[in-house]
């Protein structure tokens, strides 16, 4: 593969799955063959958001084979377990399954690798940081400044490895009202835009909080599969574009 890259954020509830699995969908709109790989061990949410929860693996010589959904190939620990089992893993467990993941999966021939990494700058986020030779990291918040704080610790965890941090995007940057499209900025707005200039990083986008976001997440159909020119679709994929971008050298 030529380009591995994390998404990430510093803590849980800012939407980086989402973020994840629609970002990778979109460098596949792009004429890219990408890998998306879920790494949060104690939460897999890709098998629900992207309809494969009911789909496991095929293993070839001892490898396991990814599954091909929307334009993409997919690997996570939820392929591999019930949906409902929870993951009640030790440290040691969590690594090895890291590593059985990052080390036994057929991937193939791949242009990007995403990489859905758990919440937090903890022993899992550095292993993986460590481990492999990150090509970039994509940096998830919320505007509100208690998110921010988060995002901020992301930022220094991934610069602290040196793995180049291609920009901060900035999540349910506005409410959007379903019924009559009038947009109010339920956590702030700006904050997050605010902070990559700050932290003198990219700023890759505002993604809007959007009903169908959800919808499409709970039922299989990421928005950039199955609304790709709505206005969730088109954020997504301007923040796709400018990752591309910051990717071509790599690329190339």
């Amino acid at each position: 593969m030529r380009a591995v890259i994390a998404v990430a954020s510093g803590k849980g509830g800012v939407g980086k799955s989402t973020t994840a699995v629609n970002l990778a969908i979109g460098l596949a709109q792009r004429g890219l063959s990408v890998g998306l790989l879920d790494a949060d061990i104690h939460g897999p949410s890709l098998p629900r958001m992207l309809g494969i929860a009911a789909r496991r693996p095929e293993v070839r010589d001892k490898r396991l084979i990814p599954i091909v959904a929307h334009g993409i190939r997919a690997m996570s620990i939820g392929l591999l377990v019930e949906e409902r089992t929870a993951m009640i893993w030790r440290g040691p467990m969590v690594m090895g399954a890291l590593n059985q993941l990052m080390g036994e999966v057929e991937w193939g021939a791949l242009d990007v690798l995403v990489l859905d990494m758990p919440p937090g700058t903890g022993d899992a986020q550095l292993t993986v940081a460590q481990k492999l030779a990150l090509a970039g990291a994509v940096i998830v918040s919320t505007p509100q400044d208690i998110a921010l704080l988060d995002a901020r610790r992301g930022v220094a965890m991934f610069e602290k490895t040196r793995v180049p941090v291609l920009g901060i995007v900035e999540n349910m940057s506005t409410f959007c009202c379903p019924h009559c499209g009038h947009e109010t900025a339920l956590f702030g707005h700006g904050g997050a835009r605010a902070e990559a200039e700050a932290l003198g990083v990219p700023f890759l986008g505002e993604v809007p909080l959007l009903l169908d976001i959800r919808t499409s997440a709970d039922t299989g159909a990421p928005i950039m599969a199955a609304a790709p020119e709505s206005a969730a679709g088109t954020a997504y994929a301007r923040i796709a574009g400018r990752v591309a971008s910051a990717l071509a050298p790599h690329l190339r």
